[in-house]
Parts: C-alpha cells; structure tokens; sequence
C-alpha cells in the first residue's frame, strides 16, 4: 500500500526513466478496458464515462476509445472544463471518431455502466452536493453499475475519509499500480466496493527501493506466501510449543473455551490453563487434552494481582501465555507484577487484560520493561483505553504508532485489521469479512495467536511478527470460508485442518 504522494514519486521515476507520459495513459486505460471487457455484463447496454479536469479524465477518455472501438455503445459525459493538454487531445480524438458527449447530466436511472473518471490520486476538491447526489442515485438504482478508476470522487486518498462530507458510493474501484492507503482503511468501505488493482507495469527496480517499513495489504491469495512453524517430527509435545491460558469468570464462562478451541486449533503441543471453578470443573468432558493448573475464583474475588494466580506455576516452562478473554474488570489498579514481567516467553494479551493494563497506574508503558515479547490484540475500543492519546481516525496510523511507543507487536481487530511491530512494520488485511465480527471469535483468535506464536518460538527459537498476521489472516479466511452462522468450533476445525496443510 502506498501514499498518494509515494504513487506519484513512483510515477516521476518512471518518467524520469523515459516511460512517456502519455505512453502510461494509454498502459492504464487499455488495462482498464480490458478488465471491463473481461466482464461483458457490466457492458450489455452499454457505458457512460464521466471525465474530469486532469489526467484521471484522461484515463476515463482512453478506457471510452477502447470500449467504442470493442463495438461498445459508449458516450461521455464532462461536467468541467478540461485543464490538463493530454486530457483535452484524448477528448479531441473521442470527438472526432464519434464518440457522442452528452450535453446533460445521464439518467442515474438507466441500466448503463457508469465510469466515474473525474478526480482520482490525491484529491482535495470539493465536489459540488449535485455531482455527489447523481453518482449516489446511480449508486441506489443499479448498484453494481459505478465504477471509480483509482479513487472514488471525493475520497482522501491517504485516509480514507470522505472530503467534504460527500463522496460517491462506488460498486468497483480500480486502484492503478498500487492500493492506496485511504482505500483500505475501514471508513473507506461503503465508499471503494470491491477493490481491485490494475498493473501499470511499475518496474521492480523502483519497487525495491520502497522502504522495508512500507505497509503491505495481505490478502487469502497471500497464505501460502507465509512461513508457518515446523517443528521437527522427532519433537515431543513439549518441544512443539506449550501454551498457557488465563481466561473466564464466573460471568464470561464461554470465554475461556472459546480461548482454548483457539489454541489447541492452532496445532501447539501442550496446551494448559488456569480457569474459573465453574469452567474448571467440566473440562475434562469439553477440553479432556488441557491440562488444568489452578483456580481463578481467588482471583475474581476483588483481588486484581495476578502474581497470585500463579502459586507455584513455573512461567517459564511455557512458550506463551495467553491473558484476558472475559477476565472482567478488577476494582484494583496495580496488578501486573514481576512473574509477567520477567517472563521471557510470549505474552498475549486481549481484552480485559487490556482493560486492566490501562487502569493500571503506568499503564501501556509497563510493556517496555517486559524480558520477553508482547502481542497485544485489542478492538477499537480496547485501544483507546490503553492508547488515549493515539488518534485512531486512521487505524493503521494508530497501530503503527502504538506498537512503536510501547515496544510490542499489535493486532487491532477492525474489519481491515491491522498488525504492526514495534520496528515499524505493519500489515493490513485488504479483505472484508464481517463473519467473524461475532461474539467469541475474538476470543478464538487469542487462543490460536497464542498457540502459533508458542509453535513458532518452539521450533525457531525467534518471533517474528509475520506469523501473527499471518494467524490473522488465517483467522479471517476460516471465517469467510465456512458457512454464515457457523459456530466457533466449527470455525475452529477448519483453522486446525488449514494449519495442517499450509505447515505440511
């Protein structure tokens, strides 16, 4: 993903390189065409391109050449004076091959594909309640006929945020060359549609001098790119990854199994837990695999230290620890003491341990004197708690920003969610999928991070914050893969087989 400014830098080096200005308008409208073409029934009756001022126009005036040479019936239609020479050329030549340019604005009622070519990278005009209103009326009558070629009008480009409070409501966004920032974030989601990227041909001389921190958009295409642990088949259990889990309350009892499904799901070798009475006393007949260690209920009952949860547990035996799904709130603030500090294995963190890290009195900057590595996974709303002062507008911004000032890798779960480390890196997850925005598949998706990071350590002896967003991933295409309702377990069979063939 890229800036608006690094897609123009990138634009100037291929000029500077001689690729002709005009040379990379006919690449991009001839890709565009074709992608159209590709999918007649967008076409059967026809298009209308809508041409701005600048070399968006352009491409637009390209892409109606095209489609009228390809027996399309096309017109156009420019709601502002041309500015941009190249532009005006390519509006010249439509005129003269007969392309017709409507005097009027279109019929947002028609079943003709629209191409919405009026502004594109970068821009900060504000586009008048008229122009917005058509596009968006076009939008409510033939909902799968507006396209945007790079970015929708009236979208920041960087951001994702609407300029003006209007933007048009697109069905399809073709991003040239590169995705956008702005254009995966969560605010730009009713605006984009379905993303897609169109190839320009930037060349890989100039793409390998992107910095390492560029933030990169992964997507289900991208899980068979990822390094998953592989212990040694000669590995006991304990040398596969052991994982510890504190989780539940008496009021949040589903928590805690949802946490475990996630971690035994994830392939670790041990898996053990400290749990409430109430979930404790049944585990043997729902997780018969998990070791139980203690009691919570002590815990629960006004006391907030978690130090004496712990008794006579050797921390270190593990290679993760996973603290927080429905712990529920303690009245005291002080309770992260020594034995989690000191623990040089991964911790991870979620939910009401999150919450409580924020009443403590350092709060977030307790992290940075942790011996070993933290994976925070908050929602939105868990983050602000514990990072009040980032501003979240723009979530990868904000996850950037946390993980650099508190030393930890974060994963904010949004309907892009975000991943970063506290060396700058960062990913995010260009794909929607709202069927794991459900109660209790966080819970889940604590429980498996947990257990690949425990599976990681074991057979690499590293971390490396790649197999946190890959779990993330993952997590998320279990979710988008199995039917719509399916319960967590269900979820979590299918995350247990998927590990089991991408680490084959």
């Amino acid at each position: 993903m890229v800036s608006s400014e690094q897609m123009k830098n990138i634009e100037k080096q291929m000029f500077s390189m001689g690729m002709p200005v005009e040379a990379l308008m006919e690449k991009v409208g001839i890709g565009i065409s074709s992608w159209i073409l590709d999918r007649q029934g967008l076409i059967e009756n026809g298009a209308i391109v809508l041409v701005g001022p600048g070399h968006n126009g352009g491409d637009g005036l390209v892409v109606a050449r095209e489609l009228y040479i390809a027996g399309v019936n096309i017109s156009i239609w420019s709601p502002f004076p041309l500015k941009k020479e190249l532009t005006q050329k390519h509006f010249d030549y439509a005129m003269q091959i007969g392309i017709e340019n409507l005097e009027r604005k279109p019929d947002a009622n028609s079943n003709l594909l629209w191409i919405e070519a009026l502004f594109g990278l970068g821009q900060s005009r504000i586009i008048s309640e008229e122009i917005v209103y058509l596009l968006n009326s076009k939008k409510t009558f033939s909902p799968d006929k507006l396209i945007s070629i790079d970015v929708p009008a009236g979208l920041d480009s960087d951001n994702g945020n609407i300029i003006s409070n209007t933007s048009c409501k697109a069905s399809h966004t073709l991003s040239l060359g590169l995705f956008k920032s702005g254009l995966i974030q969560d605010s730009a989601i009713d605006y984009v549609g379905s993303l897609e990227r169109v190839d320009i041909g930037i060349p890989d001389k100039i793409l390998d001098d992107l910095p390492e921190t560029q933030p990169l958009r992964i997507s289900f295409s991208d899980l068979s790119t990822f390094v998953w642990p592989m212990p040694s088949k000669s590995k006991s259990k304990y040398q596969r990854g052991r994982v510890l889990v504190i989780a539940g309350s008496e009021k949040y009892k589903g928590a805690s199994s949802l946490a475990l499904n996630g971690a035994l799901a994830s392939g670790a070798g041990s898996v053990s837990a400290i749990l409430p009475n109430s979930v404790s006393s049944g585990l043997w007949a729902t997780h018969p695999e998990v070791l139980l260690l203690g009691d919570l209920n002590t815990f629960q009952n006004g006391s907030s230290d978690f130090s004496k949860v712990f008794n006579d547990v050797d921390l270190n035996k593990y290679d993760s620890i996973l603290l927080g799904p429905g712990l529920g709130i303690a009245e005291e603030k002080d309770c992260f003491g020594s034995d989690l500090k000191d623990f040089k294995g991964l911790l991870v963190l979620d939910a009401d341990a999150i919450n409580r890290l924020s009443l403590t009195s350092i709060g977030w900057k307790w992290l940075n004197d942790r011996e070993g590595p933290t994976w925070l996974t908050p929602h939105l709303g868990e983050f602000k708690r514990l990072f009040p002062l980032i501003d979240c507008s723009n979530p990868l911004k904000a996850g950037i920003e946390a993980a650099r000032i508190c030393g930890s890798s974060v994963l904010l779960k949004c309907a892009h969610s975000v991943i970063c480390d506290p060396q700058g890196k960062s990913w995010q997850i260009g794909q929607v999928n709202s069927s794991v925005a459900r109660t209790g598949l966080g819970d889940v998706l604590a429980g498996f991070v947990s257990g690949m990071g425990a599976s990681g350590l074991a057979s690499a002896k590293r971390l490396d914050t790649n197999l946190l967003a890959a779990s993330a991933l993952m997590h998320a295409y279990a979710g988008a893969s199995c039917s719509r309702g399916s319960t967590a377990s269900a979820i979590c069979t299918f995350l247990a087989e998927l590990i089991k063939k991408e680490s084959s």
